[in-house]
C-alpha cells in the first residue's frame, strides 16, 4: 500500500489557481483546503476501479 501524501492549500489559492489543481488531481494528487486555518475539506482523485461510496442516501426521507 503507498502511503498518499496530502498537501495543504488556502481555499483562495485553490479559487485562483484552480486549472493547476484540477492537473495536479488528475495526476494522483490530494489536497486539504484551509479557510482561516482549519480544514473545511478535503480534495482526492477518483479511484481508477470507478467505485463509489455512498455517504448519504436521500431517496429514503420522507418528503411530507
Amino acid at each position: 500500500m503507498t502511503k498518499v501524501d496530502e498537501k495543504t492549500v488556502s481555499l483562495k489559492e485553490l479559487r485562483e489557481q484552480f486549472p493547476k489543481y484540477i492537473d495536479a488531481i488528475s495526476k494522483g494528487e490530494s489536497f486539504i483546503v484551509m479557510k482561516r486555518s482549519k480544514a473545511i475539506f478535503q480534495i482526492n482523485p477518483i479511484n481508477d476501479e470507478g467505485t463509489w461510496t455512498t455517504i448519504a442516501d436521500f431517496t429514503s426521507i420522507d418528503k411530507n
